[in-house]
């Protein structure tokens, strides 16, 4: 048994068929079907039916391809330490990112970082906190950038930064520009779909639905997009709380709807995810780095009566 017919096995997993999966390996398909048939030879069992179209995983094919996976990965771990032991800053580096979160940092800090390491493919994708975890324990992604925690075995958090909430009040009931949670009317208030809650001093929040129902609103909406929540908002003369940066966007006639809360003030806590085994700390030392030092100008409030969770 070697690595090549370890990737071989794994292309045609994902595939389905022999012909793509050497496509994808760069060989040929009789040299990639020969090579699979000598490791189930070897093994004495088959992987694959054949038979079938498109092609499947026999029954023991299917627990052999998962400690196949195991090995594979291993592998790749294995390569990412030597080159790390060598402070070699190369490769590529999957990163996975809140919605609510990437348009806010990525224009700071992205293209500058990857313009210092020209030897390291950045793949950047926005993904759900779900989603996110998944792949970090699937070893699919290297980095996450989360609202945290999220207390997942496995996965090790580091913080970033603390992000305050404003508070974008539609109903033009209360026109002061300060703000308590406990002023805040939950009747008529919207929250993100990837608010975790913001934290446990905003509990009520977690749980609208007693306070909809007396308001009479009989439909619920869910996004995970701030331009989205913004507009329904706005149209329904609603109210809810948008993190400070996304706030910095805003037009000046929707900045004149924001309010600042008086302490103590909800906030989220960003932080970078990896999986306990993740082996490229030199270059996770410097995203976070890039990332607090682009991040905490635009955290301070231009108003100094507002207090701004530090970096």
């Amino acid at each position: 048994m070697n690595i090549q017919q370890i990737d071989y096995v794994l292309a045609v997993e994902e595939l389905k068929s022999f012909s793509l999966a050497a496509e994808k390996c760069c060989v040929t398909q009789s040299t990639l079907s020969t090579m699979i048939g000598k490791l189930e030879d070897e093994m004495g069992i088959k992987i694959f039916d054949r038979k079938t179209k498109p092609i499947s995983l026999t029954k023991e094919g299917k627990i052999v391809l998962q400690q196949l996976g195991l090995i594979a990965k291993e592998v790749n771990v294995l390569g990412e330490l030597v080159q790390s032991l060598k402070g070699e800053l190369t490769g590529i580096l999957h990163i996975g990112i809140l919605a609510t979160v990437a348009p806010y940092i990525l224009p700071a800090f992205l293209n500058d970082f990857a313009q210092k390491f020209p030897d390291i493919a950045f793949s950047i994708s926005e993904m759900t906190t779900e989603t996110i975890t998944e792949r970090l324990l699937k070893r699919e992604l290297d980095v996450g950038i989360l609202a945290t925690p999220i207390a997942v075995k496995d996965l090790i958090e580091m913080p970033l930064y603390q992000e305050p909430f404003v508070l974008y009040d539609c109903t033009d009931i209360n026109t002061t520009p300060y703000v308590q949670l406990e002023e805040i009317d939950f009747s008529n208030f919207w929250l993100l779909e990837e608010s975790h809650c913001l934290s446990t001093q905003v509990k009520r929040i977690c749980d609208l639905k007693e306070d909809r129902e007396k308001a009479g609103i009989n439909f619920d909406f869910k996004t995970g997009s701030i331009d989205s929540l913004i507009r329904f908002v706005h149209l329904n003369k609603g109210v809810t709380m948008l993190p400070y940066l996304a706030s910095l966007d805003l037009t000046v006639a929707q900045k004149e709807k924001i309010k600042y809360f008086q302490p103590p003030v909800p906030v989220r806590a960003i932080s970078l995810v990896v999986h306990q085994h993740f082996v490229k700390k030199q270059i996770l030392a410097l995203l976070k780095a890039e990332i607090q030092e682009k991040v905490a100008p635009l955290l301070v409030s231009q108003d100094a009566s507002f207090v701004v969770a530090p970096v």
